[in-house]
């Protein structure tokens, strides 16, 4: 098969994969990853971790908690979403979930609420501070990999005042 109809055909796999995570997440509550995984494997869609992740990251998916207090996925288009999202209103976000923040060396640890930690994470990279490199977020805990010669106290009023620790 030639190389452009076989990228044509993953790509196609690909936009109907995500057009399902879309009408999943837009019509259940799902919580995290693994319980999607199970909903898209019943649907013939077998993904790691990773492909889950991205095409999460890719359609811009949040987790917000229901009045229930559950935390679940959302969509850029759910009501919800936008309160979230809202740069405004991060602050408050991010404040409310973030448990701790240690540095150490040139690695940042913050402690979150569980299931927050992506947002987060997001929100540190978006941030635009020099000393940090990138972050790497977990269901609850975020690594913050900084530059070299950096004051530590700095970086972490940095992240403190992001949380408004």
């Amino acid at each position: 098969m030639p190389r452009f109809i076989h990228n044509y055909a993953k790509m196609n796999v690909r936009q109907q994969r995500l057009a399902r995570i879309r009408a999943i997440i837009g019509s259940q509550q799902i919580c995290n990853q693994d319980e999607l995984s199970s909903v898209l494997a019943k649907e013939g869609f077998t993904l790691t971790q990773s492909s889950i992740s991205r095409d999460l990251k890719l359609l811009k998916v949040v987790k917000e908690t229901t009045k229930e207090g559950k935390s679940i996925y959302m969509l850029p288009e759910s009501p919800y979403y936008r309160r979230v999202s809202d740069s405004n209103r991060m602050g408050q976000a991010i404040q409310r979930e973030v448990i701790q923040i240690t540095v150490s060396g040139q690695l940042a640890v913050v402690k979150c609420r569980a299931g927050y930690a992506a947002g987060i994470a997001g929100e540190i990279d978006r941030s635009g501070f020099a000393e940090v490199l990138g972050t790497v977020a977990g269901h609850d805990t975020i690594f913050v990999a900084l530059a070299e010669g950096y004051d530590r106290e700095a970086v972490e009023s940095k992240l403190k005042a992001l949380a408004i620790f």
